[in-house]
């Protein structure tokens, strides 16, 4: 059965950018397709000796006649069994203004009210779809060499086999929240090895900054709070058709506490059938 891709955003956001970096790794790309066909190229798609094994369908690019329909044409899709994600791209208004008046090209829906009212149009427009989406991709802070990097790590280099694909990632507070996340838990409640000399330069990779942050018995409990958590809540998101899940973790540098407890909760994943990967965000900065 094909595999479907719905490259859904901003405009500014680096769709064409995404939708360029698919089709160079052999998706078929469609720009607005009515969702009225949906279901059409789903059967052409589906028929024995198709070439169309993973296709890219790209919303708003050209105009959003018949949005309204699209959250509808995408959850019969998920009913048919298709394996479906719904990629959403984003940025902050003011640098989605900054990238159009870089270009000097008009807001695709800008009229004389200016390109900010523009931008806070078309997110209200795509305030349902986002919500439903299945990864949301921050790219105010990408450039297009980086863009193109995590677009190929989240939809390609993901596990194969796995009817929902999982990420964890560590991060600090102090260097923001992560964007693209799903849930979010706070460790910063754990002894910090930080102000310990010996431990301070290394990271929650190193075994002896491990072996501290797992002395603490409130690590124990934490684990197996989140692993009842999970036992719940995986199958549920998985029955609901959610193709992609990403868990945060976090502590105030990045650097040991959350990064120990986001592979500990990377190895729980993997005991319970999911296949995860494990990003640490802020270990080098």
């Amino acid at each position: 059965m094909a595999e479907y891709l719905f490259l859904i955003g901003m405009s500014g956001a680096g769709r064409s950018t995404a939708a360029a970096t698919l089709e160079d790794r052999d998706w078929f790309v469609i720009d607005n397709l009515p969702p009225s066909l949906l279901g059409k190229v789903a059967e052409l798609a589906n028929q024995p000796g198709s070439e169309y094994e993973r296709l890219c369908l790209v919303a708003g690019r050209g105009g959003y006649e018949g949005i309204a329909d699209l959250p509808i044409a995408i959850a019969s899709l998920r009913a048919s069994g298709a394996r479906v994600r719904v990629l959403y791209l984003e940025a902050p208004d003011e640098v989605l203004v900054r990238r159009y008046e870089g270009t000097r090209r008009r807001h695709p829906i800008e009229t004389e009210s200016g390109t900010l009212d523009a931008v806070r149009h078309e997110r209200q427009l795509l305030s349902e779809l986002r919500g439903d989406a299945d990864l949301v991709l921050d790219t105010g802070e990408l450039n297009v060499h980086e863009l193109r990097d995590h677009i190929i790590e989240l939809v390609e280099d993901a596990q194969p086999g796995s009817a929902m694909e999982t990420t964890v990632v560590s991060f600090g507070f102090k260097h923001g929240l992560p964007l693209d996340v799903d849930l979010v838990f706070d460790c910063r409640f754990l002894p910090n090895p930080h102000w310990i000399p010996e431990l301070r330069p290394m990271t929650g990779l190193d075994d002896k900054v491990r072996e501290y942050v797992m002395a603490a018995p409130e690590a124990h409990q934490l684990l197996d709070r989140l692993e009842s958590l999970f036992e719940l809540l995986l199958p549920a998101y998985a029955r609901e058709g959610k193709s992609y899940l990403s868990v945060a973790i976090g502590c105030t540098g990045g650097h040991h506490r959350s990064v120990v407890l986001a592979e500990e909760i990377g190895e729980m994943m993997r005991r319970h059938g999911y296949a995860p990967s494990v990003h640490h965000r802020d270990i080098n900065r």
